[in-house]
């Protein structure tokens, strides 16, 4: 009798499944009896909290009946509720999922502004399923047949491993980055107001940050003044002009702290206050720089802004292990073509004369490795990123008008059919827009915590950006 008749014949014998006659009834009414007559309806309680049990035997009832129903039916038969064991600790398991609670560790919890100190709370101690017991005691009303049992769930005390003093002594600077910025007030002010922003950030475990979120947007009505940006490649004043400064400042303790960073973008053209490759382009409502507190306990931001100084800090309990340092190390791969040049008219010059007023700047290529050392020694030289820098047009002078006008003359002027030839002023470019926020590649060099930065207003980069200093003191910072 194949099983295809049999699921819908009814049986002619008489059969009972744990004293439940299913004779006379199809396959599909046998399953709905059982169901109802056992009556499955096991709970866990803890509390006011109630969890509705999954019934273990569906699919033993499923196979039986299947034996049934495709063989020479026998006229009794249990339930096998043998080898419920891995199903009944993944329920337990999920139980405890939703009903455990962390025990909490002495931590950071907050800044106050006025004292520039950090605040620490307490320990609190935490409870957690006793999922043994419970595995135990759902399988023991199974077996005793009791499928509407309530069975309450014991839960024990757990400890917190830090507390409140531990913690205080545990927190110590975990990653630290210093550039320098230029003298123009405006930008200054801007990047003033940003490291302000982030300063006392409190950042809990598994949390995200973001740095256009945590600053919002850098507009006049916040403070932030016009400066130096580009825009598609063309040199704009913008209110927030310089921000990149802080969000690259701030890359670079990131990642010596032995955080993750979940976004990242080079800017458009080589940056000047920190190596390329090392840097992290912002702005706002465009590419934004974030990480993830992936530690087990809460860590802040630290900054602070005097005398051309940024220098920001992660204060934490440290994530390498005691002895491990990390740093970044870049070197250029390649070099590329700089857009065509720019011509401006100049009638005082000679016909197919030219003069170049502004040389071109190659674009360029930048690989970056992560470099992990352990006591001083490299353990690992790994791939980190790539980055891509456009190059800058070279601006050029010249008479194609055909007339010569006297440099002295004050009534020199353009020929008027010539007039759509005079000076311009946008870059062609080479590749992708830029968006606006990005600082122009003016300022110093950057510097590690126990590095002096070179003054390098016009090339800017020094030889060594990758220390990473562990300080003790994070109150002080």
């Amino acid at each position: 009798m194949n099983s295809t008749t049999v699921s819908e014949t009814q049986l002619k014998k008489e059969v009972h499944v744990e004293g439940i006659s299913i004779t006379g009834l199809s396959r599909a009414e046998a399953k709905k009896t059982i169901d109802q007559s056992l009556g499955w309806g096991m709970k866990v309680i803890y509390q006011d909290e109630t969890y509705e049990l999954k019934n273990f035997l569906d699919s033993r009832i499923d196979a039986l009946l299947e034996e049934i129903y495709s063989k020479d039916a026998k006229e009794e038969y249990t339930i096998d509720t043998d080898g419920l064991e891995d199903d009944v600790k993944a329920e337990v398991k999920a139980i405890a999922a939703k009903w455990d609670v962390p025990a909490k560790n002495g931590s950071i919890s907050g800044f106050d502004k006025s004292t520039g100190k950090f605040v620490y709370s307490g320990e609190e101690k935490g409870i957690a399923v006793d999922q043994d017991k419970l595995t135990a005691d759902i399988l023991a009303q199974i077996k005793a047949k009791n499928y509407k049992a309530s069975v309450t769930a014991q839960v024990n005390e757990t400890a917190p491993k830090i507390t409140e003093e531990q913690a205080k002594a545990l927190y110590k600077v975990i990653g630290t980055y210093t550039t320098t910025t230029t003298t123009n007030s405006d930008r200054n002010k801007n990047i003033e107001l940003a490291s302000t922003a982030l300063n006392g950030l409190i950042l809990q475990p598994g949390e995200e940050f973001s740095f256009n979120k945590t600053t919002g947007e850098r507009s006049s009505a916040k403070g932030y003044r016009p400066a130096g940006a580009y825009l598609n490649g063309v040199l704009i004043e913008e209110p927030g002009g310089g921000v990149c400064q802080v969000s690259s400042t701030l890359y670079n303790a990131v990642v010596f702290a032995g955080l993750t960073t979940t976004e990242r973008h080079a800017h458009s053209y080589e940056p000047s206050y920190v190596t390329p490759g090392e840097d992290a382009m912002v702005s706002f409502g465009g590419p934004d720089m974030k990480f993830i507190n992936n530690s087990s306990s809460a860590i802040a931001i630290r900054t602070s802004f005097a005398d051309r100084k940024l220098k920001i800090s992660i204060v934490g309990i440290p994530i390498l292990e005691d002895g491990v340092t990390l740093s970044m190390t870049s070197q250029k791969t390649a070099e590329l073509d700089a857009p065509a040049p720019i011509y401006e008219e100049d009638q005082t010059m000679q016909p197919g004369e030219e003069k170049v007023i502004k040389q071109e700047t190659k674009g360029s290529r930048w690989v970056t490795n992560l470099v992990t050392k352990k006591n001083g020694t490299v353990v690992s030289d790994e791939f980190f990123h790539n980055s891509t820098y456009r190059g800058k047009p070279a601006t050029i002078k010249r008479n194609t008008s055909g007339v010569v006008v006297p440099a002295t003359d004050p009534s020199a002027s353009v020929p008027e059919n010539n007039q759509g030839n005079t000076q311009t002023t946008a870059a062609t470019g080479n590749g992708p827009g830029v968006n606006a926020g990005e600082t122009p590649p003016q300022a110093p060099a950057q510097e590690t915590q126990n590095t002096a930065a070179t003054q390098a207003e016009t090339e800017g980069t020094t030889a060594d950006n990758t220390q990473t200093v562990i300080q003790p003191n994070p109150m002080n910072q």
